[in-house]
């Protein structure tokens, strides 16, 4: 089998596993049911992936990968501007980030809910990392004065509820708020709303100022 053809059975794989897995849940998929889906020979999933849990696996450390790839490359940028310059265009590439894998960013957003060895580690590398960012840059602009004083963890709750909720349920985005957020122009029309929010992580007197602005 040449390197394209592996790359296309590999990826045939996954697509199925994070159609299936969204759909039924890890625990109601077979591989079979993968493989027939992905309409491939059930070995192929053992081999390139060791089975379902290692499928699984590989679909939440690629989706963790990419994403703690997005909060790095903007947190180096701090050297350059000031924290709030920084979150702002982070929080904006995240939204694009979970836009463009929004199929695995809810089947990995469900998976972190439950409590297994998969999940522990995954709490214990990219999550802490995440963290590390995000208390780093919630900290400086405090302590530049940009941002208002307050319990940084949680803004960062806040902060990731914001992001990953339209992600995490979709369902009820588009049957209860007739929201589309599959749709292009959600993410930009979604940050707009989101960065309403970010501003009043500034210190107050700026905040004040701005209503002033605002009013018409």
């Amino acid at each position: 089998m040449t390197q394209e053809n592996t790359r296309d059975t590999k990826q045939k794989i996954v697509n199925a596993a994070i159609y299936l897995f969204n759909s039924k849940g890890f625990t109601g998929t077979s591989v079979r049911e993968i493989a027939s889906r992905a309409n491939v020979n059930v070995a192929h999933i053992s081999y390139y992936f060791k089975g379902k849990g290692g499928l699984l696996e590989y679909l939440v450390s690629y989706y963790y990968e990419g994403y703690l790839k997005v909060i790095e490359e903007n947190y180096t940028q701090i050297k350059f501007g000031h924290a709030y310059s920084v979150l702002s265009k982070l929080a904006l590439d995240l939204l694009y980030y979970q836009h463009e894998n929004r199929q695995l960013s809810r089947l990995v957003y469900r998976e972190v809910t439950v409590d297994s060895v998969l999940i522990r580690e995954v709490m214990t590398t990219y999550l802490t990392k995440e963290k590390y960012y995000l208390k780093s840059l919630l900290e400086q602009g405090i302590e530049e004065g940009q941002f208002r004083k307050g319990f940084v963890p949680h803004m960062i709750i806040q902060l990731r509820s914001l992001l990953h909720m339209p992600y995490l349920q979709p369902q009820y985005m588009s049957e209860v708020l007739h929201i589309q957020p599959h749709e292009a122009y959600f993410v930009h029309q979604y940050y707009k709303e989101l960065k309403i929010w970010l501003n009043s992580l500034l210190a107050e007197q700026t905040t004040k100022e701005n209503r002033l602005v605002a009013i018409p």
